[in-house]
């Protein structure tokens, strides 16, 4: 059992930004890759109204499935997570089907992950726009944002649910899911050209 804690913020500029991880002693551990996540909940939402998160995601040939509680959203966003790498994503599909689970969200990106060894910043292409978290201890991650140039205000402490509903609303657009055919954004040039990951170097799951 691990804490996740985490921050977001909106991104404008991929290149600046790679710049500036060099620049602080970041290695790129996984090249851009592409990644499908898949929320599953019970009848009525129940693990939505306990706060709980249960996902399984692929991100270039690697499955996981993940478990996430007790978020508290504050400065950072926290949570208890547990996560465990799994050998076939679609049997695990079945199982959580057949225990009643049903899937309740779906939202793609292209992942690049970076680590100073001490702490994490992925970077995320997403239909609703560019994204990097900086995930690690509380005080890493606000040294590591006044490094990137990112304030306290511009921190964001929302799941990509909510940020996909609250993009719904503001852009009145009909899409179900956050996945580029849904959401009818064209998949980035550098994504396109993005193969797997190297898996030894796989880092621990964000949001």
């Amino acid at each position: 059992m691990s804490q996740e804690i985490e921050i977001k913020f909106r991104l404008k500029d991929l290149h600046h930004l790679a710049r500036k991880l060099r620049a602080e002693g970041f290695r790129m551990v996984t090249p851009c890759t592409h990644e499908m996540n898949t929320l599953y909940d019970l009848p009525g939402g129940e693990l939505r109204a306990r706060k709980q998160l249960l996902r399984l995601r692929k991100y270039g040939s690697v499955w996981t499935l993940t478990h996430k509680s007790g978020t508290v959203r504050a400065r950072h966003s926290s949570r208890v997570e547990l996560e465990t790498v799994v050998a076939d994503g679609r049997t695990m599909d079945a199982i959580l089907r057949g225990l009643g689970y049903a899937p309740s969200f779906r939202y793609e990106k292209f992942r690049a992950e970076w680590s100073d060894g001490k702490g994490q910043v992925v970077v995320d292409e997403t239909p609703i726009g560019n994204f990097c978290e900086i995930e690690g201890p509380p005080r890493w991650i606000d040294s590591t944002a006044k490094k990137l140039g990112v304030g306290a205000e511009d921190y964001i402490t929302k799941n990509y649910a909510t940020l996909f509903a609250e993009w719904k609303h503001e852009t009145n657009n009909p899409a179900t899911e956050m996945t580029f055919k849904k959401s009818k954004k064209p998949l980035a040039k550098t994504a396109r050209r993005v193969g797997h990951p190297r898996t030894s170097s796989r880092l621990r799951g964000t949001s």
